[in-house]
């Protein structure tokens, strides 16, 4: 089993896409990056920790490659926009793949340079590509958020304009 780490914007969000996977065996939302241990949401939703909402995902490689994963994430973002992902704004909700690997972070650059060298977007891309950090797991209550509370959280991505951007930006990929 290998992991990865993915910041999208709200982690809410970012677990849907990857959850009926072959080879997922879990994902856990959580935060990475910051200077403080053990944060908690109300800590990091402030943007003054340097956390990153994020989604750590423990996947099989010989059934779902990484370089799948990284597919899918690209999808679920905007990543021309480092200010945050759609209503989410602060460096707390950036767009950013955190590497385990040598090969993870080759992986990662080559997925961008394609899709930079794609000209599907007109503005540059700035996902960060990062070493893991320490991942700290979120509240209880933000674990498969969308099971626990369906109506929340079909409303706030319903106004949140990810799935508006996804249908124009990645039309053909979904």
């Amino acid at each position: 089993m290998e992991k990865a780490t993915f910041a999208g914007g709200c982690f809410w969000c970012m677990v849907t896409p990857f959850e009926e996977q072959p080879g997922i065996e879990s994902i856990v939302s959580g935060y990475t990056g910051g200077h403080i241990k053990n944060p908690t949401y109300e800590q990091v939703k402030t943007g003054t920790t340097g956390h990153y909402e994020v989604v750590e995902i423990t996947f099989d490689p010989s059934l779902f490659a990484y370089e799948r994963l990284l597919e899918l994430y690209w999808i679920q973002t905007d990543p021309t926009d480092d200010g945050g992902q759609f209503q989410d704004r602060g460096t707390q909700y950036a767009p950013a793949i955190f590497y385990h690997s040598e090969a993870q972070r080759v992986a990662a650059e080559k997925s961008r340079d394609e899709l930079a060298a794609s000209r599907r977007f007109k503005d540059p891309i700035v996902t960060k590509i990062l070493p893991a950090d320490t991942f700290y797991p979120a509240e209880e209550y933000h674990q498969d958020f969308h099971k626990k509370n369906p109506k929340h959280y079909k409303e706030d991505r319903a106004i949140s304009g990810r799935d508006a951007f996804i249908d124009v930006a990645w039309a053909e990929k979904v």
